[in-house]
């Protein structure tokens, strides 16, 4: 599943794989430089020390948005461009401002709490409660979910684990709930058990790989039982419209339909 990515795009072999996997895995998709440089201010803003872990006492901390030089660079290489043009479609999508909110997670025998399988729903934010934040069929405010790794990540280092395929299974959920889409709690209440039969990947790689996903697709984080915190951003690509066009396009599109006509 390793691949790179040229600024001239995806093979037609890594699209292939989007749209059946539900995600590409990009190398090098940034340089590694960007990657020590945000993660200068990731530990300033944590205030511990990288050499000492007994400072490092959570499982998982949260720290806020991201707008600075490194993580913006990071979202906007021309490889990257050319990939969400290819996946989303040209001129369907925004390029990232912001990294988005970072879960740094450390080692730990504790649970993190928040290790559950889910998809990222991406309209209805208005609702104090992220339960009944919700997804449609059309992806209506979500072009993309993004995995940016700015540390290296092996097996043991809380990688994200994927459910290979499983878009194709929430697509078919989503298609009979039409415009109004279904909620997290409804999607959940099965415990994302429709996509329990997939096979699992997990979110590895050295310090600049990217995996570009579909918004439908399964994951869940896990607890971190290595030796280095895992810093890793989840930031959507967003659409041009709030609401999206009328139909997705480009490879996310070709996935849903492709999943639609299976049933």
């Amino acid at each position: 599943m390793n691949s790179n990515a040229t600024p001239r795009g995806l093979s037609p072999a890594q699209i292939e794989q989007f749209v059946e996997d539900g995600f590409v895995r990009i190398d090098a998709a940034f340089p590694p430089a960007l990657a020590a440089e945000a993660r200068s201010i990731l530990w300033r803003d944590l205030a511990l020390d990288p050499g000492r872990p007994e400072q490092w006492t959570r499982p998982v901390v949260r720290l806020g948005m991201y707008a600075q030089p490194p993580f913006v660079e990071a979202a906007n290489t021309p490889a990257m461009h050319s990939a969400f043009d290819q996946l989303a479609g040209p001129g369907a999508w925004r390029p990232c401002r912001a990294m988005g909110t970072f879960p740094v997670r450390f080692p730990s025998p504790e649970d993190p709490g928040d290790a559950g399988w889910h998809i990222d729903v991406s309209f209805g934010q208005d609702d104090p409660d992220f339960m009944n934040w919700r997804a449609n069929i059309r992806s209506k405010g979500r072009c993309l979910l993004m995995l940016f790794l700015f540390s290296d990540v092996g097996e043991a280092d809380a990688p994200t684990r994927i459910r290979i395929g499983s878009h194709r299974d929430i697509a078919r959920r989503l298609a009979p709930a039409g415009e109004a889409g279904l909620t997290l709690g409804e999607l959940a209440a099965m415990g994302f058990g429709e996509s329990a039969h997939r096979r699992e990947a997990l979110a590895t790689g050295p310090a600049g790989t990217v995996y570009l996903c579909h918004p439908f697709l399964v994951h869940a984080a896990q607890p971190h039982s290595g030796r280095e915190p895992r810093f890793m951003a989840q930031p959507p690509l967003l659409p041009c419209e709030p609401d999206g066009g009328p139909n997705p396009s480009g490879a996310v599109g070709e996935a849903i339909r492709r999943a639609l006509q299976r049933v």
